[in-house]
């Protein structure tokens, strides 16, 4: 692999498939900027057209970018569980997430008190 911008190790200890990874991230944070630019070129030109071919070449990047974050995500079992969890999901997200806190913690202080967290299985008395 060529010197790459980003390798924290000596290339010849790290995995084939860990140098891959690495460029995969590297497009797609190239990716991520190449967006961030056309969106900023596309708000200072005043051409309609131009702003419109802008649009169009930023798009571009948008589908490279989930192209490969596709490609990671089929080679990573923890990020696509936590994609999986998050993506495409209604409400807003950070109650998502603290709600997903608060059900853990109850279900652990359940475990903690000897319940397997299904609540009681004993037949409540009927209210007369």
């Amino acid at each position: 692999m060529a010197n790459s911008v980003g390798l924290h190790e000596a290339p010849e200890s790290i995995r084939a498939e860990t140098k891959d990874n690495h460029r995969a991230l590297t497009s797609m944070m190239e990716e991520l900027e190449a967006i961030d630019w056309y969106d900023q070129r596309i708000d200072a030109a005043v051409d309609s057209e131009l702003q419109g071919l802008l649009a169009h070449n930023r798009d571009e990047e948008k589908e490279h970018f989930s192209m490969l974050l596709e490609w990671l995500r089929r080679r990573d079992a923890k990020l696509a569980a936590h994609l999986g969890e998050r993506l495409f999901k209604k409400g807003a997200i950070v109650t998502r997430e603290e709600a997903k806190k608060v059900a853990a913690a109850e279900t652990a202080a359940a475990r903690s008190e000897g319940s397997l967290g299904i609540g009681s299985l004993r037949r409540e008395p009927a209210l007369r």
